[in-house]
């Protein structure tokens, strides 16, 4: 669970990215490290990075996989397709953060 003041910190980082403003170095680094440690920090990080990368309209399908945090926050990491089943291996292996399993 997240203190208050981290709270709105962290609140204010995301409105800020998802805003497309620029964020001080200093913000970034403890908005990571927090996100490490809080699933909902990184939660909330990623829709930020998602609604900042995109043009997302209210009701659009991009809406949706947004509030439902799916997909990837960074358009480079985007699939359209795989070449071969190595490939789909590759995807489904992916590193996952070491508290995946937890809970906060």
């Amino acid at each position: 669970m997240l203190s208050s003041q981290y709270r709105l910190r962290l609140e204010h980082i995301c409105q800020r990215i998802s805003k497309g403003e620029e964020v001080g170095l200093d913000d970034m680094i403890w908005a990571e490290k927090l996100s490490k440690a809080n699933t909902t920090a990184r939660e909330w990080l990623r829709k930020a990075r998602r609604e900042g990368s995109n043009d997302i309209k209210d009701g659009s399908m991009d809406d949706f996989l947004n509030r439902m945090d799916l997909g990837e926050a960074d358009p480079t990491d985007y699939r359209s397709g795989f070449d071969s089943a190595d490939d789909i291996k590759d995807w489904f292996m992916r590193d996952k953060p070491d508290d995946w399993r937890t809970r906060d």
